[in-house]
């Protein structure tokens, strides 16, 4: 007896996709997930503990790409400079091909509180962990966690624009973009010299 059907996660995910998308992801049962996609809910079960997960199962994959790419990061690199690595590390993960499902998965989020929830908590989760991974190499506090939010909020604003209709640009590019317009947001203001008037000349 085969246990593992082939193809059945990517299955299922389409089939609670299409299914939260068409009657709520609240009205939305494992049973007929499962049915949509042609297994048991014990297969279901097997590749998802829970109906939830189908929408957040792979956050781990883009955890590693951020530590992959703070870890690799040139040694005298500036904090805020790790994290614009770890964001080019882990661009991939969003190809182009998932921009169809990314689009359509955070519809679903939107009209989700408990969902907004638990996106807001995946986040958290990853900046604490890049937080973490900039004071292994030596950034102190409050660099480190002032980098980490920085990254991600470059990340959050960077995905609202890679899913928006019409948007054809790599995520990556995007989040260029978007660390450009922090870079100059933050960088110190320059004001004119003041030129000393002269004094006017006396009779």
């Amino acid at each position: 007896m085969v246990r593992w059907e082939p193809g059945a996660a990517d299955r299922l995910r389409a089939a609670a996709l299409d299914l939260y998308t068409l009657q709520g992801f609240e009205q939305t049962t494992v049973a007929e997930i499962a049915a949509a996609a042609g297994v048991t809910e014990r297969t279901f079960f097997r590749h998802f503990a829970d109906k939830r997960e189908v929408l957040f199962e792979r956050e781990e994959l883009l955890a590693k790409g951020f530590l992959e790419g703070v870890a690799t990061a040139p040694a005298d690199a500036a904090p805020l400079e790790i994290v614009a690595h770890a964001l080019a590390a882990s661009a991939p993960f969003f190809s182009d091909d998932r921009r169809s499902w990314s689009r359509r998965r955070q519809s679903v989020i939107d009209l989700n509180p408990a969902l907004q929830e638990r996106e807001l908590l995946k986040l958290a989760r990853l900046a604490a962990m890049v937080a973490a991974a900039l004071r292994e190499r030596g950034v102190v506090e409050p660099a480190a966690s002032l980098a980490a939010e920085s990254g991600l909020i470059v990340l959050r604003v960077s995905f609202g624009r890679w899913i928006a209709e019409g948007e054809r640009r790599p995520l990556g590019a995007i989040e260029q973009a978007v660390l450009q317009d922090l870079r100059v947001m933050t960088a110190p203001a320059i004001h004119p010299t003041e030129v000393p008037t002269r004094p006017e000349a006396t009779s």
